[in-house]
């Protein structure tokens, strides 16, 4: 009797550790509508092998189900009908006797108009890091579960920063004239650094000590009521180790390599429009890894392909944002890169996407422009880059080693590109350190910079607090300073002009200006540049459109001097007054006449 029982309590827990379950389903949901009807589910969850699955509704059809080495997961292809109904739909899967019902969402797509707007040249991108910059929710500060083992480290540790942080300032940001809100990634990051958000441990999921999923999407809201755009920092090339995929990984050539044996990251980014470069040279860029725990994504194996589409897809469905910024684009696997890019502009063909490629040189930069002239076997699909060569002649400018002519050389070399208007252009961001910072408190200097990321060609963004003057260092932790004003028991408040010293108030209103003159005249946002080589450190510009023409000068003497209008007079031709935006002076000109131009100063005036 005795080995009777103990028999059955064998076949009992032999009977428990074959019982299927399902943990989490992803994506969480579709949208009927959308171009992209065939979508791929990875489910999760316990003894997931020798499954069948199909719905119980004829809207959606079970394709094909995929056998994997790890029962923990499901892979299964559906598609979804075009007419199909939104509602819950059963997805039933059966293994043996044994069966589970998953409820499936069909949304209905959000009709409103202020969504997948894109960006362009006629707006100004505010770059924030939302841990840094306002602490709006103190009651998600500390989520058991969630830790950063580098809390304790100087400059690394979270500072409290939230979703409604940006929210209670969307209206600071609107005064100061900007039009889209480019957050860091907002994903959940549960593992090291993680106020940053660019090692991802749930892809799906906004981490719980910035706020919710459904308040990411009241923030676009917000944003939106106030004609500010939103865009969405998008991560395809690496993830978190502390992610469940590397503690039980879907297939195992889920990443390029493993924690103990994988490459790692080669920079040479230049291969990619090297005529002699050799294949494992590019794939060492491509799978490479940055550092030990964050695990590059192989995005050659078609499931991991099929997640990272699916997943940004269905971020900008569900929050319905306007535009995508894409992290360290060229370490990706550049076939895979072409199709996400050329899948995610036919599901949302208004929007932009901007690649991040950090490199100063045109000659290499301009060959990761979609349909670039320069010879290269892949076409990115990407409309926009980040213009790292124009941020680095500002630093280079700022320190005293460069003058007004780099500025001109530089530009000068635009037909390189594609599409040199599409470019992002800034002088720091979150990852180089700030335009004060390189100053070494020279304000004329730094104002002469942001009159001219301001007025020239391109898609200017400005870093957060960059615009009241914040210094940091150029580490990391540093440069990524808690905005004053931002946090509990800050000694001031810099969103306020009372808060802000002088010198804060005078880059705030400067900036501010620049951005109220660049909309107020579309020459400055989408007008033909005509630029002049650099004499006498000035450097003069020209923006034209229709009849509209604006002249930009940059004074870089320390002193006043006059301007020799002779120099420009094939652009003046006809014309007879110029009006100082700023002071509204008008000047009856001819060719011969010359403009007295206050020392290390940096003027607009419309032709007439």
């Amino acid at each position: 009797m005795k080995n009777f029982f103990l028999s059955l309590l064998i076949i009992g827990n032999l009977l428990k550790a074959q019982t299927i379950s399902v943990s989490k389903i992803e994506p969480p949901n579709w949208w009927s509508g959308m171009k992209l009807n065939k979508i791929q589910l990875m489910i999760y969850g316990e003894n997931l092998d020798g499954i069948s699955a199909s719905f119980k509704e004829s809207s959606l059809k079970v394709d094909k189900v995929y056998k994997t080495d790890n029962p923990s997961y499901l892979l299964i292809d559906i598609s979804i009908r075009k007419n199909a109904s939104p509602k819950n739909y059963n997805l039933v899967l059966k293994k043996d006797k044994q069966s589970v019902t998953i409820n499936f969402p069909i949304l209905k797509r959000e009709t409103k108009e202020k969504r997948f707007q894109g960006f362009s040249p006629k707006d100004v991108i505010y770059l924030v890091m939302a841990d840094r910059f306002s602490n709006g929710d103190t009651t998600n500060d500390s989520i058991p579960g969630y830790s950063d083992y580098l809390s304790k480290t100087p400059n690394q540790a979270r500072a409290g920063g939230d979703i409604q942080g940006l929210i209670n300032h969307i209206d600071y940001l609107h005064d100061l004239g900007i039009t889209a809100i480019w957050p860091t990634p907002l994903v959940e990051n549960n593992t090291f650094r993680s106020y940053h958000g660019y090692a991802a441990t749930d892809f799906y999921k906004i981490d719980p000590r910035l706020g919710s999923n459904e308040l990411y999407k009241k923030f676009v809201s917000e944003a939106h009521k106030r004609d500010i755009k939103v865009i969405l920092d998008h991560v395809a090339n690496h993830f978190s180790d502390d992610h469940i995929w590397m503690k039980n990984p879907p297939t195992k050539n889920w990443t390029n390599g493993t924690k103990e044996n994988h490459l790692n990251a080669n920079h040479n980014k230049m291969i990619f429009t090297d005529l002699y470069a050799d294949s494992s040279t590019i794939k060492h860029v491509e799978r490479g890894w940055f550092v030990s725990t964050m695990p590059d994504l192989n995005q050659e194996n078609p499931f991991v392909a099929n997640y990272i589409i699916q997943n940004t897809i269905w971020w900008m469905e569900y929050a319905n944002l306007d535009g995508i910024r894409e992290d360290t684009h060229p370490y990706n696997n550049q076939k895979f890169m072409s199709k996400w890019a050329k899948t995610v502009l036919n599901e949302f063909p208004t929007t932009n996407i901007v690649g991040e490629v950090w490199t100063g040189d045109p000659a290499f930069l301009a060959g990761y422009q979609k349909d670039t002239f320069l010879p290269r076997t892949i076409n990115t699909n990407i409309p926009s880059l980040t213009d790292f060569g124009l941020r680095d002649v500002f630093v280079r400018y700022l320190q005293g080693r460069d003058n007004l002519f780099h500025f001109f050389e530089l530009l000068s070399k635009d037909y390189l590109y594609k599409d040199p208007n599409n470019l992002v252009t800034f002088a720091d961001n979150h990852d180089v350190a700030r335009v004060m910072f390189y100053a070494k408190g020279n304000l004329m200097k730094a104002k002469n910079v942001y009159s001219i990321l301001l007025t020239t060609r391109g898609i200017p963004q400005l870093f957060y607090g960059s615009e009241i003057g914040l210094v940091g260092t150029d580490d990391h932790g540093e440069l990524r300073v808690p905005f004053p004003g931002g946090f509990p028991g800050d000694k001031r408040n810099a969103f306020e002009p009372l808060g802000r010293s002088d010198n804060e108030n005078e880059i705030f209103n400067h900036i501010k200006k620049l951005i109220s003159t660049r909309k107020k005249l579309p020459a400055l946002t989408d007008g033909k540049l005509i630029h002049f080589p650099p004499v006498n450190n000035f450097y003069v510009y020209f923006r034209v459109l229709h009849n509209q023409k604006v002249m930009v000068i940059i004074n870089d003497n320390e002193e006043s001097k006059d301007l020799d209008l002779s120099n420009y007079k094939n652009v003046l031709a006809g014309s007879k007054k110029l009006t100082n935006v700023d002071s509204g002076i008008n000047y009856n000109i001819s060719p011969s006449h010359r403009l007295n131009i206050e020392g290390g100063t940096s003027h607009i005036f419309i032709v007439e």
